[in-house]
């Protein structure tokens, strides 16, 4: 799943938790936190990688074999 598409899903799965009527405000904020840090980790792991591509042309084949691209 590319990360654009995980981001949305994401954000969907925010909206919902928000506009939830079974979750208490503590739950809400305790979901949306650990949602907001999985999107930002996941921004991280793909700025890592654009680099790594960057810094050495010949580690995108190592990349793509360890099903990273």
């Amino acid at each position: 799943m590319s990360s654009h598409k995980h981001h949305e899903h994401l954000n969907k799965i925010k909206d919902a938790v928000s506009n939830s009527k079974e979750l208490s405000e503590d739950e809400k904020t305790n979901t949306i936190k650990h949602i907001d840090e999985w999107m930002l980790e996941d921004k991280a792991e793909g700025i890592f990688l654009e680099e790594l591509v960057e810094l050495a042309s010949g580690i995108k084949p190592i990349l793509v074999e360890l099903g990273l691209l």
